[in-house]
């Protein structure tokens, strides 16, 4: 599975990064690769929980990451 992240930089000069298959993993960041390290760190954490508990398929176990 590949985990797209959506980037944008807020008017402060803040990036923010998102992964819209995962409702509710965005994070902000000083950079775009701060932000990016914080979104897929925060993503696998939640793909991690679903599978603790039973929510999401072992199949995932194969993840990757886009930037786009």
């Amino acid at each position: 599975m590949t985990l797209g992240i959506e980037l944008d930089r807020e008017d402060d000069g803040r990036w923010l990064a998102e992964v819209p298959a995962l409702a509710g993993v965005m994070c902000y960041g000083e950079t775009r690769d701060d932000a990016v390290a914080r979104v897929q760190a925060l993503a696998l954490r939640v793909i991690a929980d679903r599978l603790e508990h039973g929510e999401t398929e072992p199949s995932l176990l194969n993840v990757s990451f886009e930037a786009a």
